[in-house]
């Protein structure tokens, strides 16, 4: 008997967490779901304590460790259910997620993706100071139909959506394939990029799922440089072979400087900084951009040459107060 959701748990020694994360699922309003845990090589705890549970919808699936793409992908094939619902295993939802999710599903059943807003440890809601043309683009309830146009509106990129607050219908992946491997940065934007490219996102402003950073084994704010962003791979290649509706092309490629400037900054902050010098000479590149790539350069000389300094003056008194806002990655599994 089909389901009417799977969840899908990635699971890397959050041996603190998932307890909260299956918990939070288990007391959905709306209980026709299975849950899959993707255990991908846990060294903790964490795989015990899914085991602890006696409920008959948690299937627990073990592999050697492969990251979160690859985690995330084995749930899609295991998944009995035409809807995917993906949840971070250090994140939650509220108990009205999969109800929520379950009401865009019948009023948008073309969508490529249902997500909800949410809330995180430093933005309570990601809505509450959108400009009002950003609100023109993002319905309280509704489809957006520019994925690229929305992420645009906002130049400290307050996500919308994360991955813990969005559903995919598992046909969407036999046609677009699966998460990219080798990634742990960028390859959920980057999926969701390739949904919108051919389809229309069900949206609920209601905040449903709760995201979490200050947490053991996470990435949010791991320093270590990357080669490149999977969306710009993407990006590129739909240009190139013309899949990219007419509509769209403007806002994807300022959306591709934007990454570009998000993979910069981040490279900055890890101690790599020729991305962040090649983006500053481009005269395509923002002003916008630049000033915080140029702030970002500053701040990691700061920080390497002077790290008592740096951590009182700047990351205690100033960063205390002004929490990362660029949030542009989730966790790795």
């Amino acid at each position: 008997m089909l389901v009417k959701f799977s969840v899908a748990i990635p699971l890397y020694n959050k041996e603190p967490h998932v307890k909260r994360a299956l918990d939070s699922v288990i007391n959905q309003t709306f209980q026709d779901f299975e849950i899959i845990v993707i255990n991908d090589g846990s060294t903790d705890k964490s795989a015990e304590i899914v085991k602890s549970y006696s409920d008959s919808r948690i299937r627990l699936i073990n592999q050697k460790n492969a990251g979160v793409s690859a985690a995330r992908n084995r749930g899609i094939s295991e998944a009995r259910s035409e809807l995917i619902a993906f949840l971070d295993a250090d994140d939650e939802w509220t108990p009205d997620y999969l109800e929520t999710v379950r009401r865009l599903r019948e009023k948008y059943p073309d969508a490529g993706l249902y997500a909800t807003s949410l809330k995180t440890e430093f933005i309570d809601n990601v809505l509450m100071d959108k400009e009002k043309e950003l609100r023109k683009v993002i319905p309280d309830e509704g489809l957006i139909l520019n994925f690229f146009k929305v992420n645009l509106k906002d130049i400290s990129h307050k996500d919308i959506f994360y991955t813990s607050s969005v559903t995919v219908p598992k046909k969407i992946f036999s046609e677009i394939g699966g998460f990219k491997t080798g990634y742990w940065w960028g390859e959920d934007i980057d999926m969701w990029g390739r949904i919108g490219l051919k389809y229309p996102f069900a949206y609920s402003s209601k905040v449903c799922a709760i995201y979490y950073q200050n947490v053991v084994n996470g990435a949010a704010y791991k320093k270590k440089p990357v080669k490149g962003h999977p969306l710009l791979e993407t990006a590129k290649e739909a240009l190139k072979l013309g899949e990219v509706p007419r509509g769209i092309i403007k806002d994807l490629k300022e959306y591709m400087k934007f990454v570009e400037m998000c993979t910069a900054k981040h490279n900055a902050e890890a101690g790599e900084r020729d991305l962040a010098f090649k983006l500053l000479a481009r005269s395509d590149i923002k002003l916008a951009y630049k000033k915080i790539l140029l702030s970002t350069i500053i701040l990691s000389v700061i920080e390497s040459n002077f790290p008592k300094f740096y951590k009182f003056y700047f990351k205690e008194n100033i960063f205390a107060e002004n929490k990362p806002q660029t949030q542009f990655i989730k966790r790795t599994g």
